[in-house]
């Protein structure tokens, strides 16, 4: 046999078994992939999460396989298997998962790279194993006295307990230096006014139990930060009602989750906050529960918004609305900041009517920038 005849044959040898390598490995081997994970977890915290592999081939075969997080969940390490297989192989990985942002996220399609042992031939796939995680906004600290906490009335104890309800008056006394402007009774402090020790004189109300929290979420203006930071805040209250045992829920735009003070409503609302996004139709709040303390969030206030606070004031017992005019406030741990714009109009208008909404029965505060929210309400 001559150099080239036996050129040629090695030639085509090699053409045959490349042809082989090719067709026999066309297809992937078998994989089996879980993901071990809680459902749901908070906004600046991390969850553990394992991923199970199990690969299974007739042929030898080497492999690569990615499985990367949603880019707002971020691994410790990232998720990798890389080696080569016979038969069947287990595989595990651990690692914890940083949750950055708010939001419901789906896992993206695992991609498996495999090839015959020699690696002439690489091959690539995407495999999908539905994973879904809800990432709650973050909670942190509060003192909320005047805004969520029931309080026991004064002096004898009456059939109703809790919150002030400026529907019910109990009596009058004299004024005293740090009662709220709005509870003058300016009618009968101007009768006083005749008697030489005459002064300005208080409503005492009785006071109502709230029988639930609801959280009213106005989207209808503001940006992204006001946003963000208006879902913590609800977050938070949530939470604090939980602790107290109140049947909570959240509102937004008409919509509202099932009041209740177990898991699932606790999920319900939370879940509702972590899918809420920013949207300009006009502000709908959903008529409350009797004797409920409904507390409005909003960033610029308006005649439609407090229209629809006095709407819901006919079934609540007491009504709160937050102003958040810069969209922002001072968390625990934050330095003051400050402002170098004013109010906008809205929400002077909001200041100025405060007097009139607190004698309907709803409390007006505004939140600004460089205002701690530790200290809102006391």
């Amino acid at each position: 046999m001559t150099p080239l005849l036996a050129a040629l044959v090695w030639a085509l040898a090699l053409a045959l078994l490349t042809a082989l390598l090719w067709w026999l490995y066309r297809q992937p081997p078998e994989v089996t992939l879980t993901r071990e994970l809680p459902r749901a977890g908070f906004s600046g915290r991390e969850v553990p999460l394992t991923v199970r592999l199990t690969l299974r081939s007739r042929l030898p075969v080497r492999y690569v396989l990615d499985d990367p997080a949603p880019g707002s969940v971020v691994p410790r390490a990232a998720v990798q298997f890389a080696g080569e297989v016979l038969g069947t192989v287990h595989r595990e990985h651990w690692t914890r998962l940083t949750l950055n942002r708010r939001g419901e996220f789906d896992w993206p399609g695992t991609t498996l790279r495999w090839a015959d042992p020699l690696g002439l031939f690489w091959r690539s796939c995407t495999l999908h194993e539905p994973t879904r995680l809800a990432v709650f906004p973050g909670t942190h600290g509060l003192v909320l006295p005047d805004l969520l906490r029931p309080l026991l009335s004064e002096g004898s104890l009456s059939r109703t307990l809790g919150l002030e309800d400026p529907l019910s008056l109990r009596g009058a006394r004299e004024y005293v230096r740090g009662d709220s402007p709005g509870r003058i009774h300016w009618r009968l402090s101007a009768r006083q006014a005749q008697k030489p020790s005459g002064g300005l004189m208080v409503r005492e109300l009785e006071r109502t139990a709230a029988s639930s929290l609801t959280v009213y979420l106005d989207t209808s203006g503001g940006n992204d930060v006001y946003l963000e930071s208006a879902v913590r805040l609800a977050s938070s209250l949530i939470s604090e009602g939980l602790a107290l045992g109140l049947p909570v829920s959240v509102a937004t735009a008409g919509d509202q989750t099932p009041a209740g003070r177990g898991e699932a409503a606790a999920q319900a609302a939370l879940l509702a906050l972590a899918r809420v996004q920013l949207d300009p139709a006009p502000p709908r709040i959903p008529a409350p529960r009797s004797g409920s303390n409904l507390i409005i969030l909003t960033a610029r206030g308006g005649p439609p918004l407090t229209e629809q606070a006095l709407r819901a004031r006919a079934t609540a017992s007491r009504v709160t609305l937050l102003a958040l005019p810069e969209g922002f406030y001072l968390e625990p741990g934050e330095k003051p900041r400050r402002q170098w714009a004013g109010l906008p109009d809205s929400v002077r208008e909001l200041e100025r009517q405060a007097g009139v909404l607190a004698g309907a029965g709803i409390l007006v505060f505004v939140l600004r920038g460089n205002h701690s929210v530790l200290r809102l309400g006391a």
